[in-house]
């Protein structure tokens, strides 16, 4: 795998995400030398969720309202529900993400994250795994959900669930390393 050292990628978060669908990914991805910076419409800090327990604190490291797509080099997107359905409600992450899908640039998505990838018009034509309640999201949106623990459709990586995290992980690295990808839709 090409070395994907001092790249950049932007995680994607509101209020009450599901904890380790970012810690687990962004630790392999610091492991692999990569920059993470956490994107949030949150102010200064940003809380994670366990399930469904409250889970830690997180500092912003860039205030979406000050993110440019064409500072990194791939966005994740954690799961979770409150998050993603927040972040989809604001017509800012949206546009963030459209702007990702449009470069072509690697988009990492798990269990609920992929609602972003629907609100961003970035699901027609696709295969994308997700949580199993919002497969009919995916559907209606023109995707093909796929019950798998990782699928990968240009450049874009979805996973259903926290289980599937280490599958996640090592798909999210490859396609970093591969970086713009072509999205002709099927």
């Amino acid at each position: 795998m090409k070395d994907i050292a001092g790249k950049k990628v932007a995680i994607l978060v509101a209020d009450n995400f599901e904890q380790i669908e970012m810690t687990g990914p962004r630790k392999a991805l610091d492991q692999a030398g990569v920059a993470t910076f956490i994107v949030s419409t949150a102010n200064g800090e940003v809380k994670g969720m366990n399930h469904d327990k409250a889970g830690d604190n997180f500092k912003v490291d860039r205030p979406l309202n000050q993110a440019d797509e064409k500072d990194f080099d791939a966005l994740l997107i954690p799961g979770g529900t409150m998050s993603p359905d927040e972040l989809r409600n604001t017509p800012a992450a949206v546009e963030f993400v459209k702007a990702f899908y449009k470069s072509g640039k690697p988009i990492f998505s798990i269990c609920h994250g992929p609602w972003l990838l629907i609100e961003a018009g970035a699901v027609e034509g696709r295969r994308i795994a997700s949580w199993p309640a919002i497969k009919t999201d995916i559907k209606n949106a023109g995707g093909t959900w796929i019950d798998e623990e990782v699928v990968v459709d240009a450049g874009i990586v979805t996973s259903r669930n926290p289980d599937d995290i280490p599958a996640f992980n090592h798909k999210m690295l490859e396609e970093l390393a591969e970086g713009i990808h072509e999205r002709v839709t099927a």
